[in-house]
């Protein structure tokens, strides 16, 4: 007997407990608000952080600098080997050096030629004076043909060659002027490839993180450092193709991360890059904090709710609790169709066909 009462009460236990289980699954829609708002991921990062490269190839010699260190525009970072780029500058030095020394052979050529030019000038005057003479007196006959023809000859003679030395120094103030002028930027071109060889920063900040060891082999596609502002950080954020087009500047942005756990940030939207990121299909937006916590770091994690709209004051029910997008249980079994507004991504707003008194289940 005792033991028939204990299996009644058993099976009465389980009973109240299963009632109790299904009886949590039993709520009505509740007043409140709801947020509609775009989902996006990304990573803190410091306002004009940059990742530093070489230009030039070449084995890491030195590094002048520490992690966490405030660099200056213009100062030297690392130090490539450059004994190339020396033999190179001096090579291109010597034969700056060599064209000066030729380059006085040459104007003492152009002096010589000017003075061609300026005796080809004169002849070219006194044949012109004497070739105008003769033709002013030929219709007199005092001249014979075969001499007229003579004094014509001769003036033509001049002319051409007064061209000529005119022509030929030119091309030696052409010459003059190329052979200094490529040997002066050879020279050039060398100097700046050896400064190429000592890697600086481009503007003043904070020195983040180095990659690289001293005697690494370094290729124009090898990160060396990274730098950026001190204190001064931005989030930026990845959107899917489908919601960018809600998206728009001066949008508030709700923003957690793993490092401020429970804790919910302000920012606002302040910069949309206006071109798909093929490989992930997202656009990459930027958002400043409107009063960011007290310590950040270059690449931290942050998720972010871009918000949309929010409504005040209106029913809402558990997006669990929603059937199809469309329907809710009443009476336990009996389906009823709705009409929805916003919704975020625990709730829905219900505009029509359901009351704020009525009770609706949970679909299992």
């Amino acid at each position: 007997m005792r033991a028939i009462a204990l299996s009644f009460l058993s099976i009465f236990y389980i009973s109240c407990i299963s009632c109790s289980d299904k009886n949590t699954d039993d709520i009505k829609p509740s007043i409140g608000n709801v947020t509609q708002s775009v989902y996006a991921s990304g990573i803190i990062k410091a306002i004009g952080q940059y990742t530093v490269y070489s230009t030039v190839n070449g084995v890491l010699q030195k590094i002048n600098v520490v992690v966490g260190q405030h660099v200056n525009e213009g100062q030297v970072l690392f130090e490539l080997e450059k004994e190339k780029a020396n033999l190179n500058t001096e090579n291109a030095r010597l034969v700056y050096q060599l064209s000066q020394e030729s380059n006085h052979y040459i104007q003492d050529k152009i002096a010589e030629m000017e003075m061609k030019v300026q005796a080809a000038k004169d002849k070219l005057a006194l044949d012109e004076s004497i070739y105008n003479r003769n033709t002013r007196i030929k219709q007199y006959q005092i001249i014979s043909e075969i001499d007229f023809e003579r004094v014509e000859l001769a003036y033509k003679s001049s002319k051409i060659n007064y061209e000529a030395t005119k022509k030929q120094l030119e091309q030696l103030k052409a010459q003059l002027q190329n052979d200094q002028s490529r040997s002066t930027i050879n020279l050039k071109i060398s100097q700046k490839s050896q400064s190429d060889y000592s890697v600086k920063s481009a503007f003043s900040g904070q020195l983040f993180d180095i990659l690289i060891k001293e005697g690494t082999l370094i290729t124009t596609q090898t990160p060396m450092a990274i730098i950026g502002e001190s204190n001064s950080f931005l989030l930026e954020l990845e959107v899917d193709e489908n919601d960018m087009v809600l998206v728009n500047l001066g949008q508030k942005v709700l923003v957690t991360m793993d490092s401020y756990k429970g804790q919910v940030f302000e920012a606002i939207v302040d910069k949309i890059y206006p071109i798909m990121q093929e490989r992930s299909r997202t656009f990459k937006i930027e958002a400043h904090f409107v009063k960011p916590p007290q310590k950040l770091y270059p690449n931290l994690t942050a998720e972010a709710n871009i918000v949309l709209k929010t409504k005040k004051n209106v029913i809402t029910i558990p997006k669990s609790y929603l059937i199809q997008g469309q329907f809710v249980l009443v009476n336990k079994d009996e389906k009823r169709k709705v009409k929805i507004g916003l919704s975020d991504y625990q709730k829905v707003e219900i505009l029509e066909g359901l009351k704020a008194e009525e009770t609706i289940y949970k679909p299992q």
